[in-house]
């Protein structure tokens, strides 16, 4: 026998089983198998899949006053994370300092609601941007899966969304001792506005790392005569240079390529040097040398200057930033 129907309003939506006994479902309609329970006391007809949808089915059975935060925060928000960040399968949450504890198995509770801002993201409550960004310094450290550039890179997608870099400062001055909070002092002045993927920051800090200009970010290039030529990743404006981050997810199809190529050929046709980075020209040793000698040709630098090995991606910030201890007495 198939399961009785259930009410339109609980087929859309994660629902409370107290919800549904209330209406008059029984305990043995709420045990049939066309209904999922994705965490204790909660049921839904689809099985959650997404971030935002385990995190609605939670949000049935939290208590009021929480916040997503952490890892779930920074997914929710859309703040790149490492990969064994993304990998995280629980749903952090942070409730007030006073508040009991929540005891789920899916679920990594953290307090503190008190001294973070929270925003709505369709309809749930999420740590803000800047807060979120300095809660990823809990998994910054040796054996840890956060380092400084990933710091930067969820950085840069923070300052975009909140509109530059005084906001990420705030929100560390306000907290009490936060964990990481080195490598996110050093982070901050490493971060700006204007990047549009991860793989275009870390590229960025590959040229400044080793003694190249500034570049700007995903600035119009533009010819001679005022006609607008395309968008460049990495430019510089009085080299008339500009370095493009070609990636596989979006760049390997011959749709792609070819698009790529046409463009190039135009920037190129306007009296501009288009140079192209991967990324083992980021994370190769050999390559990464051989590409910065490359723009540094292009960009009228001497080569013999350049600091190929402080270009190298960085995971801790330097010992030497660290404040010294106070020695006991």
């Amino acid at each position: 026998m198939d399961p009785a129907p259930l009410p339109d309003d609980l087929t859309t939506r994660p629902f409370l089983a107290s919800e549904a006994l209330a209406l008059g479902l029984t305990r043995r309609r709420l045990r049939a198998q066309d209904l999922w329970t994705p965490t204790r006391g909660v049921r839904s007809v689809e099985l959650p899949t997404t971030v935002l949808e385990q995190a609605r089915s939670f949000a049935a059975a939290a208590p009021e006053d929480f916040a997503f935060s952490h890892v779930t925060a920074a997914q929710l928000l859309g703040i790149p994370l490492p990969y064994a960040v993304e990998a995280d399968c629980m749903v952090h949450i942070v409730t007030p300092t006073a508040a009991n504890r929540i005891r789920r198995p899916e679920v990594r509770g953290h307090r503190g609601l008190e001294s973070r801002e929270v925003v709505d993201v369709q309809g749930l409550p999420v740590v803000a941007p800047a807060d979120t960004w300095v809660d990823l310094g809990e998994f910054v450290g040796p054996g840890r899966p956060v380092g400084l550039d990933d710091l930067v890179v969820a950085g840069d997608a923070v300052a975009n969304l909140v509109g530059g870099t005084a906001p990420l400062r705030r929100a560390v001055e306000r907290r009490v001792r936060p964990r990481g909070k080195v490598t996110l002092t050093y982070a901050i002045p490493r971060i700006r506005v204007g990047s549009w993927s991860p793989m275009e920051t870390r590229s960025r800090l590959m040229v400044m790392r080793a003694g190249l200009p500034e570049p700007l970010l995903n600035e119009d290039v533009v010819s001679h005569a005022g006609l607008w030529l395309g968008c460049g990743d990495l430019v510089w404006l009085e080299q008339r240079v500009v370095g493009e981050y070609q990636g596989v997810e979006f760049h390997s199809r011959s749709l792609d390529k070819r698009h790529d190529d046409v463009r190039v050929e135009d920037i190129e046709r306007g009296d501009w040097v288009v140079v192209e980075i991967l990324a083992h020209h980021v994370f190769d040793r050999q390559h990464r040398a051989a590409k910065l000698w490359e723009l540094a040709g292009h960009l009228g630098v001497n080569p013999h200057v350049l600091d190929i090995m402080a270009a190298e991606p960085q995971f801790l910030a330097p010992a030497q930033f660290a404040r010294p201890r106070r020695r006991r007495s």
